[in-house]
């Protein structure tokens, strides 16, 4: 089959089309700037792309055509596939009709901490001989990449609640047929999809209404939203988390350097110690929730504790960058409040006695607007960076009735506990950084994107400056 991808770039798409291509279709797709890493990717996987979107790459051999969800009408290609009827589809039903319809589908949803989590249960399943398929939102470590096709029955997949296309604005995690479907917390979020937290809501019992009488719903305990969703189910229910009623339970959960450690429970019977080579409580839950997927796959306890201490991450989530004068750089994905509030948190609660910067840039359709910024505001305050700097707000077109304020964010966070402070260039950034950093000094990166490369920039401007 040869396949056309409109908007082939998105992380998302460009897995999918290596995923295909390994399939044996052949695979093209087009995008406005195709540059690296994106294009590295598919070039390495054997993948031609078009730059730039036009009629005349809708060749009259094409058997399908996968539409990304930010692509809309006006798009020429688009107009194109319309016009001439030729069979289209949106990403995530592609996904369920190519690699779902015969799998055990495992789906691990949530606002914060899927992306983790799914490389979590995939690694898991991996290291236990199960040989699943896994498609994730980030590059596993473990995996050296954001898929694996495994020739086992288990499929575990990332379920993003984002919308599917411009004709389908129903969520993506609403094509996947989890058998399994674990959410682990439920916060509003996307604002430029969902008007209010009901229609978040909406959407997530859906996915509840879709697991099957002999699947199973994983909740996160901790997490009042996600917890009242056990209601609607027609299937077994297992919950996880730190509360004290939670089926898989994490007790005395503690930092140990760079990872993690607590004692297990598991519907009240102590199963051992758990070391994790991650920090923070977020990361805690997230193991659980791998551990009771896995559980419900077939996988036993003991044999996932030891596949636990040898999980490498996923890129982009406090990943260090580096070190240099002894500064240490880390990149974080975090753009939701919540998920900065937990980042920072994990910091401080492993390393007490440094120093921390957060440099943070309002970026996703969601953290440039105002109806977060009163959670900004907590969760800097809550979190007490000793140092933050804030960049401007990367969606300046906005109108500034629905913009988040920057200048309000580091007026109400700045206290004797945390000098706050906005730099619109990342030059300024850095050359502030690498002034005034100081050996054993934490700085934290967050954006949801590239943030003009500031990582290297920074690591470099700190190596100059012990020259």
């Amino acid at each position: 089959m040869r396949i056309h991808f409109i908007g082939i770039c998105g992380t998302a798409m460009a897995t999918l089309a290596a995923m295909l291509k390994k399939r044996g279709h052949e695979i093209q797709g087009s995008d406005l700037g195709v540059y690296p890493p994106m294009s590295d990717f598919l070039a390495r996987e054997g993948i031609q792309t078009f730059e730039g979107y036009k009629a005349e790459q809708i060749t009259t051999d094409l058997d399908l055509v996968v539409v990304g969800n930010a692509i809309s009408r006006g798009n020429p290609e688009l107009e194109e596939v319309l016009d001439r009827k030729i069979r289209f589809t949106s990403l995530p039903a592609m996904i369920r009709d190519e690699f779902l319809w015969n799998s055990r589908s495992i789906v691990i949803a949530g606002t914060h901490g899927k992306t983790t989590t799914t490389a979590m249960t995939g690694w898991l399943l991996a290291a236990c001989g199960r040989e699943p398929s896994v498609l994730v939102g980030g590059i596993s470590v473990n995996f050296d990449g954001s898929y694996r096709l495994g020739r086992g029955r288990d499929f575990v997949i990332e379920g993003d609640e984002y919308d599917s296309a411009f004709f389908d604005k129903t969520a993506k995690f609403l094509k996947y047929l989890p058998d399994v479907a674990v959410i682990g917390n439920l916060e509003y979020d996307h604002a430029d999809i969902y008007a209010d937290m009901e229609a978040l809501r909406t959407a997530f019992r859906r996915l509840v209404g879709l697991v099957p009488r002999r699947g199973r719903l994983i909740l996160g305990a901790d997490s009042d939203e996600a917890a009242r969703l056990a209601s609607l189910a027609r299937s077994s229910v297992e919950t996880f988390g730190v509360s004290a009623d939670a089926d898989w339970r994490a007790s005395n959960v503690r930092p140990d350097g760079d990872c993690m450690k607590f004692d297990l429970t598991y519907r009240g019977d102590q199963r051992g110690g758990v070391n994790i080579p991650c920090v923070g409580g977020h990361n805690v839950r997230n193991a659980l929730a791998a551990m009771a997927a896995g559980h419900a796959a077939g996988l036993e306890v003991e044999d996932m504790i030891r596949a636990l201490s040898e999980f490498k991450g996923v890129r982009r989530r406090l990943e260090l960058r580096g070190v240099a004068r002894g500064v240490s750089v880390f990149d974080d994905f975090a753009h939701h409040p919540t998920a900065i509030l937990e980042t920072l948190r994990a910091l401080r609660w492993s390393y007490p006695d440094r120093r921390i910067w957060a440099v943070f840039e309002p970026r996703s359709a969601t953290s440039c607007r105002k109806v977060f910024q009163d959670d900004f505001i907590r969760a800097f305050r809550d979190s007490s960076p000793d140092e933050l700097i804030l960049a401007s707000v990367f969606r300046s077109s906005l109108p500034e009735e629905d913009r988040l304020s920057v200048d309000d964010i580091v007026g109400e966070v700045g206290s004797n506990k945390t000098r706050a402070r906005h730099i619109g260039a990342v030059s300024e950034i850095v050359s502030t950084v690498a002034a005034e950093a100081r050996e054993g000094d934490l700085v934290v990166i967050m954006s949801n994107g590239g943030f003009d490369g500031i990582h290297d920039k920074l690591l470099a401007a700190l190596r100059a400056g012990s020259e």
